[in-house]
């Protein structure tokens, strides 16, 4: 099926528009590398139950608090209310142009487009509407719709949202339902996906001039929910909204489930679980193996009113690890990151922290091909590289690296003697039992942490440290400070988890470019800003075959170990949820692992 361009009025010229026209054919699927997986007349994802029955209601427990039901503005970005836009409750309130499938590594199919078209270079993508696609109040969605929440966002969204247009040369109206963007030479191959995945907001019920202020008012979506109550730092409800329109098409069959979901807020992780205990909450995901293993001794547990889940998805390993700030001048030299990570002794925090339920962590994308650890760069990864091998270390690039084991005492000698001939390369030696530089000055630093998880690890890392002479103190503090520290990067160190998956691409942008370092609000909490790295992200997002693709993020991988801006710490192949008996799931565990907005409320079947 192809469509010839029909230009409305437009909108926006940013750079260089083809000067032929472009066609496409109209796909119901689209995929970063190959082609999806589900034919043009699947009828539903593999890991739903499509005979659900919808009913019931749900309550999740979260720590924090919140201020704002709107999650695109930069004002209270961190403490927006869960499920308006939520990559784990789901998108209750507002949808995307497409669905993500949880099954395949980067796929998107249709939602509130129907269809797309692109062609081979990607040079643009067009979003056919699906003509049944409605707001909540009943108007249609339009594609003036999709032009107005583009720019919109621009002007008064923030980060991500606001710099999609700095990649788009000329954005149309096509025909009655379609939208077409035209990209410019900013763009990559990811690009038309995460356009995909762009909101889509109601031009009729928002005003512009007061969009980016916080506000409590219940939204016009297009999702599946409507907000019912809120209580201000407390609560949140939702329920469904019977005239949804889009509850048969494919790619929602089989989800949001629930007549009612709530989300409860809570001041500290320890009271969530006792509420959870109580019946008040009816999920709780848990990643401490020290407290999934001795916490459930309750007697909803005894009698079975709860259960206890272990799912295993097929995810690469992310990096979960302590993050040295290096706009700090004190974490600058690569080699004194190095010799400060060589320091943490992880045999013995996961023996007697964690009853050794972890492994350590080698690689960003470890336990996926994607991954470095273990593998030699091979002809096409140093052809990619070139120069750029030269920064990697050695045993990096030939896939000898490992982290060292220690004895499990706390103070390996032959470990620690590692560190300080690391710390002495970046100018550091022990004199009078404190670590000094060539001023005199004592390397000294602050770990600031979110809850008594982190606090505990950051007090077993400094006790190590201590012993060659570095002064490390600790600050936890609450979530509002932690989120405003963080979003200025008003830290020394933190622990941070960077979560991976099988196509990795514009979000390592916003956590490792050298434009992100200055951004705030961005991820870029370590603060890189190295050229080469810049350089193999651009490689990774053009990759065009899978192979290409592997090798470029191998390289990056490789480079970003070799740069030592995190300290390693652990990981874990599982998943752990303890739910009410009242809440089931499908059998089938996606790639992804379990997907909450498929589960349902097992009594109203």
């Amino acid at each position: 099926m192809l469509r010839i361009v029909v230009p409305l009025v437009l909108s926006l010229l940013c750079g260089t528009v083809a000067a032929e026209p472009l066609h496409g054919i109209a796909l119901h699927g689209i995929a970063m590398h190959g082609e999806p997986a589900l034919p043009a007349d699947y009828k539903h994802f593999p890991y739903v139950n499509p005979d659900v029955k919808k009913g019931g209601k749900i309550t999740y427990g979260v720590v924090g608090t919140f201020d704002n039901l709107n999650p695109f503005i930069l004002k209270s970005m961190r403490t927006t209310a869960r499920g308006m836009w939520d990559p784990d409750y789901g998108n209750l309130v507002y949808e995307s142009l497409m669905q993500r499938s949880r099954d395949e590594p980067f796929t998107l199919y249709g939602l509130l487009a129907e269809t797309v078209e692109w062609d081979d270079d990607r040079r643009f993508i067009q979003f056919n509407l699906n003509p049944k696609a409605k707001w909540a109040d009943g108007q249609p969605v339009t594609p003036e719709d999709v032009m107005f929440t583009f720019e919109l966002m621009r002007d008064k969204g923030r980060v991500p949202f606001a710099n999609r247009l700095n990649v788009v040369a000329k954005m149309e109206k096509v025909g009655e339902h379609s939208v077409r963007f035209t990209f410019n030479d900013k763009a990559d191959r990811e690009t038309p996906l995460i356009f995909g995945l762009f909101p889509v907001l109601p031009k009729h019920a928002i005003d512009p001039a007061t969009f980016d202020r916080s506000s409590l008012t219940p939204p016009v979506g297009s999702g599946p929910y409507k907000v019912k109550t809120v209580k201000p730092g407390e609560s949140i409800t939702y329920e469904r909204d019977p005239n949804y329109w889009g509850k048969d098409i494919p790619a929602k069959v089989g989800t949001d489930n629930y007549d009612q979901i709530t989300v409860q807020y809570f001041l500290q992780d320890t009271t969530l679980f006792e509420a959870f205990k109580k019946g008040d909450v009816d999920i709780y995901p848990d990643g401490n193996p020290g407290h999934w293993a001795n916490a459930y001794n309750f007697p909803a547990v005894t009698s079975g009113a709860v259960v206890k889940d272990v799912f295993t998805p097929k995810l690469p390993s992310g990096m979960l690890g302590f993050v040295f700030n290096t706009r700090r001048p004190i974490f600058a030299d690569p080699k004194v990151r190095e010799g400060l990570s060589l320091v943490f002794d992880f045999e013995w925090a996961n023996k007697n922290l964690y009853s050794g339920a972890y492994k350590r962590t080698q690689s960003f994308w470890q336990n996926s091909e994607l991954s470095s650890f273990g593998v030699p760069a091979n002809a096409a990864e140093l052809a990619l590289l070139g120069p750029i091998k030269d920064k990697i270390a050695p045993e990096i690039l030939d896939g000898t690296y490992k982290l060292p084991v220690t004895d499990g005492s706390g103070r390996d000698r032959n470990v620690l003697k590692q560190a300080v001939e690391q710390l002495k390369q970046g100018g550091y030696t022990i004199q009078g039992g404190k670590m000094l530089d060539g001023s005199g000055r004592q390397l000294a630093f602050e770990i600031m942490t979110q809850n008594a998880d982190q606090e505990k690890l950051a007090v077993a890392y400094q006790r190590s440290l201590q012993t060659i002479g570095i002064a490390v103190s600790i600050r936890t503090v609450d979530d509002s400070q932690y989120q405003s520290r963080t979003n200025s990067f008003d830290y020394d160190m933190i622990m941070k988890s960077y979560t991976s998956s099988l196509s990795p691409g514009n979000e390592q942008l916003g956590r490792w470019s050298s434009a992100a370092k200055t951004r705030e609000g961005s991820d870029s909490f370590a603060g890189a800003a190295d050229p080469d790295l810049d350089a193999l992200i651009d490689h990774l997002l053009r990759a065009r075959s899978a192979e290409d693709f592997t090798a470029a993020v191998r390289s990056y991988d490789r480079l970003l170990l070799s740069g030592h801006y995190v300290l390693p710490l652990y990981h874990m192949d599982q998943q752990w949820v303890a739910r009410s008996k009242r809440i089931g799931h499908p059998d089938a565990v996606p790639l992804y692992g379990y997907q909450l907005p498929v589960w349902w409320d097992a009594s109203a079947q």
